[in-house]
């Protein structure tokens, strides 16, 4: 059995998620700031579907990105060398997120509920979240969204209309990242895209015990601009 949570934002020990299903710890809470960004900072995160309670998660192993080891294949350098697409930060919050939430091509549906989306653009309003945008030809062709806290962005889902367009925006991520001295992006669940651009796993007992010291370091939230992306280079 797990805990319901009420009142204030307040977790049980990630240690006593259960290992089946992988990483399941409590159900109940809310979805505002206070809410997820205690879960954040704890490395828990909400993962649920349509008309489910609110489940929180925090799987062992974590994937995780250090934003240095951002694996670029030859042929998506090429691209970026190129400049085929123009990256933006943090303009069109809203349409990542839907464009997230949108059915994929196995027909599966989305855990990104309205109530997920209405939250996490609460959370960008304050400078929590950002979006990390591929445009090509004046059209929004891929992107992902995530939070900040502290040294630590916590990639939330990406999407992509057109080839290695969410590549590009998480290449670009990382090297942002790396020149602002982030520790780490985590990646939540494992998938071989994300292992094949250098994420790996670690324990969770690892993870936990970085962002006890990760999410107290860093910048305050804040909204990015584009313009920060201009010293990168492809070389």
């Amino acid at each position: 059995m797990i805990p319901w949570l009420v009142g204030r934002p307040a977790f049980p020990p990630v240690d006593r998620a259960l290992a089946d299903p992988n990483g399941l710890l409590a159900a109940g809470g809310e979805l505002s700031p206070s809410w997820l960004l205690e879960a954040y900072r704890h490395g828990i995160f909400p993962w649920f579907s349509e008309g489910e309670p609110i489940l929180w998660w925090s799987p062992d192993p974590r994937l995780v990105l250090l934003p240095a080891e951002i694996r670029i294949s030859r042929s998506l350098r090429k691209r970026l060398r190129r400049g085929e697409f123009e990256i933006r930060l943090d303009t069109a919050f809203a349409r990542v997120v839907a464009a997230c939430a949108a059915p994929r091509r196995s027909g599966s549906g989305t855990w990104i509920t309205g109530g997920i989306q209405s939250a996490y653009r609460a959370m960008h309003e304050l400078g929590h979240a950002h979006s990390v945008e591929c445009w090509q030809d004046g059209e929004l062709v891929g992107g992902l969204y995530g939070v900040a806290v502290g040294r630590v962005f916590f990639g939330e889902s990406m999407f992509a209309h057109v080839t290695d367009a969410s590549k590009a925006a998480l290449a670009h991520l990382a090297r942002l990242l790396a020149l602002r001295d982030y520790a780490v992006i985590d990646c939540q669940m494992t998938t071989a895209h994300l292992q094949s651009m250098g994420a790996r796993e670690i324990p969770r007992t690892l993870f936990a015990e970085g962002l006890a010291r990760w999410t107290r370091e860093g910048p305050p939230p804040e909204k990015w601009t584009s313009d920060a992306l201009a010293s990168l280079s492809w070389d």
